[in-house]
């Protein structure tokens, strides 16, 4: 496995090829560039196309998102995150991404997990960095790409 280690002192270097996006279906890709399961973070950015969703969540812990290309939106905000946008959403926050241009990147650094959410308010299933891991390896390795050199701690 060729998974980087963040144990050390020195810094790590990712270039931009480094990490292979993984497509999720319909143009949809995941790079994940780190997890660190003992703090519960994950790192992992997205490009989206437009109508593409992602259910309905509420965070355990605090989410920083940067916007690199295209518009995508929360269906309970008014506002656009647009190249250039930044976002921090605190702990307990509840929202539906919803893309509204295609090819539009985004980097999003978590805390915790996402509890996703049915119509109702129930929790019906989990995502955090450990799983976010093992599904990238598998997207991966399904489409030919190797392993990717994650930075993991």
């Amino acid at each position: 496995m060729t998974i980087t280690s963040a144990e050390g002192t020195e810094a790590i270097h990712k270039a931009a090829n480094d990490l292979p996006w993984a497509e999720m279906g319909g143009g949809n890709k995941l790079r994940l560039l780190q997890v660190n399961e003992r703090e519960g973070l994950w790192i992992i950015e997205n490009i989206f196309m437009a109508g593409f969703a992602v259910q309905q969540h509420r965070h355990t812990g605090p989410v920083w998102g940067y916007t690199v290309s295209g518009a995508w939106k929360y269906k309970e905000y008014d506002y656009v995150n647009r190249a250039g946008s930044f976002l921090y959403e605190p702990a307990g926050s509840i929202h539906t991404l919803t893309c509204i241009e295609d090819n539009t990147q985004v980097w999003f650094h978590m805390y915790g997990c996402n509890l996703n959410l049915d119509d109702s308010g129930n929790i019906t299933s989990v995502s955090d960095g450990a799983g976010t891991l093992q599904a990238y390896l598998a997207m991966c390795e399904a489409q030919g790409l190797g392993v990717p050199n994650v930075i993991i701690n």
